[in-house]
């Protein structure tokens, strides 16, 4: 089943549950796949673009908990973390850093690539061949120490 259509049933039995705090975030999951959807004229999302979205919403998650905990507010910041929850929920896992050391090094032979000046060509390299499955910060980092030598 898609995404998409996962995600609506979910609401629906959230609704049921008279579950508030996931049916909000539900909502907000559902409102964002639409309005991706509008955007491309289609009437749904296929689950590529879907994955797109709900990494978009979990990075906006993180960025308002930081912010929350920087400014005090831990009452905002637990609303935002059990919304986090419910994206992480849809969202297949990421590799593991030793899948992606391997993936590094593979994509570093590939490349030529001989400096940190060569950074660009390996993360290209790397993220075509593993955008969904990998954390794009992880990722640099780890092409920064192999590139180091």
């Amino acid at each position: 089943m898609p995404i998409f259509d996962t995600i609506v049933d979910d609401m629906k039995a959230a609704m049921r549950a008279r579950d508030k705090d996931r049916l909000r975030a539900l909502r907000q999951i559902r409102a964002a796949l639409m309005l991706e959807a509008k955007k491309t004229g289609a009437d749904t999302v296929d689950d590529a673009g879907s994955v797109a979205v709900l990494r978009r919403l979990a990075k906006q998650r993180l960025d308002s908990i930081a912010s929350y905990q920087a400014a005090g507010r831990p009452d905002l910041e637990e609303i935002e973390v059990a919304e986090l929850a419910v994206v992480d929920a849809y969202l297949p896992q990421l590799a593991d850093e030793a899948t992606i050391r391997g993936w590094v090094a593979s994509a570093v032979a590939e490349t030529g690539a001989s400096g940190p000046s060569d950074m660009g060509k390996v993360m290209g390299a790397l993220m075509r061949s593993h955008k969904g499955d990998i954390d794009g910060g992880l990722a640099k980092r780890l092409v920064m120490d192999a590139l180091k030598g």
